[in-house]
């Protein structure tokens, strides 16, 4: 099995590299030319997104194809105040730079809306509030000229006091988007309301890909067995919405998340860096079924995690592991 390694929206590694410098609104309604203050959001993002295409040419020099973008890549984009303002329009250029090297390169990108964007929610105005920020993820990835491979991952949101309700909401919601929206979702277990057995149940309801966190199972589960959960977690990535709409890209390979606790009391925070033993455990009885797995890492340290990572699964050389590049192993059964 070939597993792929990458990590999310920043560099430990890269200085000055941030893409996710931001304005806040007190800072842009204190500014008395409202079209110059615009200009000002203009000029932050693309700052952002040359960053990111600096990143994207750090991994690629690191061989990692994984990648989860910033979602704080325009600063207001989704405050209502600003509702008459098209960023996308106005940053075509540099998201077309960023876009033309993923494709270049064959990079697996994806974005994860903010803990906000909630589609379980009983609230009209939180629902609304969701769909927008929703929306802003999938016109930029649109901008980038990006097909339904590149996905935005969310939670399945709160239980409000009643669970099955909640679930019965987020699937009305779910199938109430328009299809281009859907063709770019994936769902993931959380680590305190939604569960992997109840995440999975709504990715095949809803023909969405799972995206399972191993993490989060552990510290939220009702004793399942992950090994046995995993044939039905992988097939969702055959499922209608799983794939590009183009048939000439391959097929997506099983994506996880994976991380480590930060310490016994605290284990839903996530740690500098990966333990590789419960990683590469699970790698390993997954292996026997599963061609590719891509995996992204969680780790409070980033591309440092993952370099780290690199290290120790070279101790594992004889024992299983080849490595075959700077971000990339195979993990024999």
């Amino acid at each position: 099995m070939i597993v792929r390694f990458g990590y999310v929206a920043m560099s430990t590694v890269i200085g000055e590299a941030s893409p996710s410098k931001t304005m806040t609104f007190k800072t842009f309604s204190g500014l008395a030319d409202r079209e110059a203050a615009v200009r000002r959001l203009e000029w932050i993002a693309e700052h952002n997104l040359h960053n990111t295409l600096r990143l994207l040419r750090h991994n690629v020099g690191n061989d990692i194809r994984v990648f989860r973008f910033s979602s704080k890549l325009i600063p207001l984009a989704t405050h209502e105040a600003l509702a008459d303002w098209n960023p996308y329009k106005a940053l075509l250029e540099p998201f077309a730079l960023v876009g033309e090297y993923v494709r270049k390169h064959r990079l697996r990108v994806s974005f994860h809306p903010d803990h906000f964007t909630v589609l379980s929610t009983p609230r009209p105005e939180v629902l609304r509030s969701s769909l927008r920020d929703l929306n802003h993820h999938v016109a930029m990835l649109d901008a980038m000229g990006l097909n339904g491979q590149a996905k935005n991952n969310i939670h399945v949101g709160g239980a409000y006091g009643d669970k099955p309700s909640a679930g019965a909401r987020f699937r009305e919601n779910v199938s109430a988007l328009p299809e281009h929206m859907k063709q770019r979702l994936t769902f993931e277990n959380d680590d305190k309301t939604f569960n992997v057995p109840e995440t999975l149940e709504l990715c095949e309801a809803l023909g969405i890909p799972m995206v399972l966190d191993i993490h989060h199972q552990a510290v939220n589960n009702v004793g399942e067995n992950l090994l046995e959960l995993w044939p039905r977690i992988q097939a969702t990535w055959t499922l209608p919405y799983a794939q590009a709409d183009s048939p000439s890209d391959q097929p997506l390979a099983p994506k996880i998340h994976a991380s480590s606790p930060k310490s016994a009391g605290d284990p839903r925070a996530h740690a500098d860096y990966v333990l590789v033993g419960p990683l590469l455990e699970f790698l390993r009885g997954i292996a026997p079924h599963t061609a590719q797995v891509d995996v992204m890492l969680e780790a409070k340290l980033k591309d440092s995690a993952l370099f780290m990572l690199m290290e120790d699964l070279q101790k594992f050389g004889g024992d299983g592991v080849d490595i075959l590049d700077g971000a990339s192993v195979r993990v024999h059964p």
